[in-house]
């Protein structure tokens, strides 16, 4: 069971927008979702995170934004599937090498 949201997303995405919004002006930029997250009842260190995450995300700053994380994670999964499938198979083709191999007890008989 995925773990219940402290806060609604609305009040954290407008938390999240009002603290870009400051930090695009210089002047406002220092300790802004310190005093936005304490404003509006928001851990100010899980609002700077957001933060980070958004600007990263609508490009304001440099970093792999969040679709290209769920793609990478995405086909690290698909590679995962993949080798356990390329293991099964190989385990499969030696064993039936085993089996029909001249030397084996089987092919005897």
């Amino acid at each position: 069971m995925p773990a219940q949201r402290q806060y609604p997303v609305e009040p954290r995405e407008r938390a999240t927008q009002r603290a870009i919004d400051a930090r695009k002006n210089p002047a406002t930029r220092t300790g802004e979702c310190r005093r936005i997250g304490e404003h509006l009842g928001v851990n100010p260190e899980a609002l700077r995170i957001r933060v980070s995450r958004a600007e990263i995300d609508e490009s304001l700053r440099p970093g792999t934004t969040t679709a290209d994380i769920d793609r990478i994670t995405e086909l690290e999964r698909e590679v995962r599937g993949l080798h356990r499938a390329n293991t099964i198979l190989k385990q499969a083709r030696l064993f039936a090498f085993r089996v029909h191999s001249p030397g084996s007890s089987s092919g005897r008989r």
